[in-house]
């Protein structure tokens, strides 16, 4: 009888472990189900009020920032807390995107961070799960990223050809303005003498287009938030497709070398004859 009983104790402890294990066991395994899942590399997720948009392999979004249209990040201290910067060496590429537009920068701090296209990559910082994209248009100079930009935007001071810094009104000064660029932050222009897409400096045989060579595109893709794709076109030069935007056929300038950030068109040969553009630039006339 002692002997039943004693084995009966023994069953119960027995049964008491396993219980604890197995609770253990539960715990651990929501333990790991929160924890976040490493990050890898990029893709394209899609969004339902920006379409494809370019994300960390977890689906958060990533931004770019207009004062970065140089290529160096303009964004540190308190600023990278709000928008921690995204770094993956080596990073896996999700379909639709291209190795080739990834690169790296070294930060003024030494740290490093990914670039598309140019444009260094953040996070925000009140994105919290994802498919959280509540970054686009803070301040105005910040746009999720994507991949099939049309153009972008610029915030930086303006230095013409001869060094001189321009303000937003094309007078000699400082001043922050905020301009139109490629996807890959080099300054578009317009032609002052041109009407509504209406080109009136190409000439027929393209010789002058190394001066002032027309931003060639075929079609109008992504626009940041803060612009109005309606006021975007397409208009044809003598067989080539180019850009307008509120009318005004859209440039590079030659001397710029396509160096990304560079607005040495604005003072040649004078100020206002190729000012930059944005939200503020009046329509062009169609007489």
């Amino acid at each position: 009888m002692k002997f039943i009983k004693l084995n009966c104790r023994i069953m119960a402890v027995a049964i008491m472990i396993m219980t604890s294990f197995a609770s253990c066991s539960k715990d651990n395994t929501s333990t790991d189900n929160n924890t976040p899942a490493a990050v890898t590399g990029v893709k394209l997720s899609s969004s339902a009020n920006f379409g494809n948009i370019i994300t960390d392999n977890n689906g958060r979004a990533l931004y770019f920032f207009s004062i970065d249209a140089n290529g160096s990040s303009g964004c540190a201290d308190g600023c990278a807390v709000v928008w921690p910067v995204f770094y993956k060496e080596n990073p896996s590429i999700g379909t639709g995107l291209a190795a080739t537009d990834f690169g790296v920068i070294t930060r003024a701090d030494g740290s490093k961070q990914t670039t598309y296209k140019g444009w260094p990559l953040y996070y925000y910082q009140n994105d919290a799960k994802a498919g959280d994209v509540n970054g686009d248009k803070v301040g105005n100079t910040w746009f999720v990223a994507k991949a099939d930009y049309t153009v972008m935007l610029a915030n930086a001071q303006l230095v013409g050809h001869l060094g001189v810094q321009y303000n937003s009104q094309l007078q000699p000064g400082q001043g922050i303005t905020q301009f139109i660029t490629d996807a890959a932050g080099r300054t578009l222009y317009a032609f002052s003498p041109d009407k509504f897409n209406k080109n009136t400096f190409t000439r027929a045989d393209f010789s002058n287009n190394a001066v002032w060579p027309i931003y060639e595109t075929a079609t109008v893709m992504s626009i940041p938030s803060i612009l109005d794709k309606t006021q975007f076109a397409i208009i044809d030069v003598f067989g080539k497709k180019q850009l307008t935007y509120k009318g005004w056929p859209l440039y590079y300038f030659g001397n710029d070398l396509m160096v990304r950030g560079s607005t040495k068109g604005v003072s040649f040969p004078a100020p206002g004859v190729w000012p930059i553009t944005n939200t503020t630039t009046v329509t062009a006339s169609v007489q």
